[in-house]
């Protein structure tokens, strides 16, 4: 395998390291000099590439990729790397391979209504009209260069630092309540075996719903973190007066559960956290959670 994952993030990192084995060749993307520097003397070949200037040696390493992961968002302009890197791709003659992550908000609000990929995203947002945007520009490139593409919409991604027990740990956690407001969310490992198991299977170019069993509502996974960790949970915050950013209150503004059976179905993919639950519990038997400052004043008496 020579890899490029363009965009070297939480979920590509835990990517690579299932992916790359002894012998293979794994080049990824960074915006910043300072994280490619480290990333190098931690062994791994880096390059800075963002949607205005990249690393000419980059082009180089296009040419010679058998397998491709694309992680960066897309902006008003469209997708950065094909906009940059078109005609390199294209001269990659041994290329397998392209796995595009998505997200799961291109479907916009279903008011709870279970859907699955072949309900038609309505979200108006322009970031999701990006990203569908980018998605297809993908399949295009895919379909017309005779390349397994693959797109991957992802649900909230949690794993090792990034989780409710996390939050309890430094201080963050809330329950937030919103009536009947439910959402998906997706182990990082999961992801991660996903991707491997497309690059393995090679099955016609699609889209896939990369999500948990179990859509629930947020204060569940806070309540149950504080069922594991033994400290009393929150008070719930209405959804109407909490202190959200932009970007959350607009994460609140979709409602949907949405379905996972396509990948369990037609490639038979087993979820090692079908649900939150399963997913808790293993991060915290690792120690999340566990070795931050929990408030002695939460603790249960």
């Amino acid at each position: 395998m020579n890899l490029i994952i363009f965009g070297f993030g939480y979920t590509a990192q835990v990517c690579a390291t299932l992916l790359v084995k002894s012998g293979d060749d794994l080049t990824v993307t960074v915006q910043t000099i300072k994280k490619r520097d480290a990333l190098e003397e931690g062994g791994i070949k880096a390059h800075c590439f963002n949607s205005t200037s990249f690393e000419l040696e980059l082009c180089k390493k296009i040419i010679h990729a058998t397998h491709v992961i694309v992680s960066v968002p897309p902006d008003e302009n469209g997708d950065p790397v094909l906009n940059c890197f078109l005609k390199d791709i294209e001269k990659a003659a041994n290329l397998k391979s392209i796995i595009y992550l998505s997200t799961i908000g291109v479907y916009g609000n279903f008011d709870g209504a279970w859907i699955d990929e072949t309900t038609a995203p309505n979200s108006m947002s322009p970031r999701a009209q990006n990203r569908l945007k980018a998605e297809n520009s993908w399949l295009e490139f895919g379909e017309s260069h005779s390349i397994n593409t693959q797109v991957l919409r992802l649900a909230g991604i949690y794993g090792k630092g990034r989780n409710a027990l996390c939050d309890f740990a430094n201080g963050t956690a809330r329950r937030i309540f919103k009536e009947n407001q439910v959402f998906n969310r997706i182990h990082v490992e999961d992801i991660a075996n996903i991707v491997k198991k497309l690059f393995e299977v090679m099955v016609p170019s699609d889209i896939w719903n990369v999500c948990d069993n179990e859509p629930c509502p947020p204060q569940d996974v806070v309540l149950y973190a504080a069922h594991l960790l033994g400290v009393e949970p929150p008070p719930l915050q209405p959804y109407e007066t909490a202190q959200l950013t932009d970007m959350g209150r607009a994460f609140y503004s979709e409602n949907k559960r949405v379905s996972n059976k396509a990948l369990s179905e037609k490639i038979g993919v087993e979820f090692l956290y079908p649900t939150y639950r399963e997913g808790l519990k293993a991060l915290y038997e690792q120690g999340e959670g566990r070795h931050g400052s929990v408030s002695l004043r939460t603790k249960r008496r």
